[in-house]
């Protein structure tokens, strides 16, 4: 199956069409790190993040797992874990995926940068939304639809963006 993101503001799952939000500067085959916009490409799902004391535990046939306090997303170029989950206690960490907000209560990682190379863009996932303004780069929904989309989904289901 694949998720498909035509454009800004629609994403089309099965026979679902679902509103969404992206980068603020639109859709780019040349993603850079920090440039407010979403990579164009063919992208693999990799896990699921999800906050068990706001949403209990998806039900879902993609890999899983719970965010903790100290979990966040390194978006430094320069480090040797870069576009990688880490265990941190900087609060100043800007990818902090727990979060006081609710964007993070579900996020999914996607293939993006998977060679990690320095500047290509980190941290692109598919979180949540609830008013639709535009990302720094991510894909995002409102909870409702995202939960459509975690019944739909499963370890071979790729994101097209563009």
């Amino acid at each position: 199956m694949i998720i498909h993101v035509p454009n800004k503001n629609t994403l089309i799952i099965d026979d679902f069409k679902l509103r969404c939000c992206i980068g603020k500067k639109g859709i780019n085959s040349n993603k850079k790190e920090g440039d407010h916009s979403t990579p164009k490409g063919l992208f693999k799902l990799r896990k699921l993040y999800f906050r068990k004391d706001r949403v209990g535990i998806p039900k879902c046939k993609i890999y899983k797992k719970i965010i903790k306090k100290n979990m966040a997303w390194c978006d430094d170029p320069n480090h040797k874990k870069y576009n990688e989950e880490i265990k941190t206690q900087n609060k100043r960490l800007k990818e902090n995926l727990h979060r006081k907000d609710h964007k993070y209560d579900y996020i999914i990682s996607i293939s993006h940068n998977e060679g990690k190379i320095p500047g290509n863009g980190s941290a692109v996932f598919i979180h949540l939304t609830n008013n639709y303004k535009p990302t720094a780069g991510c894909v995002a929904l409102i909870k409702k639809d995202f939960e459509i989309l975690l019944n739909l989904i499963d370890q071979k289901t790729k994101i097209k963006i563009g």
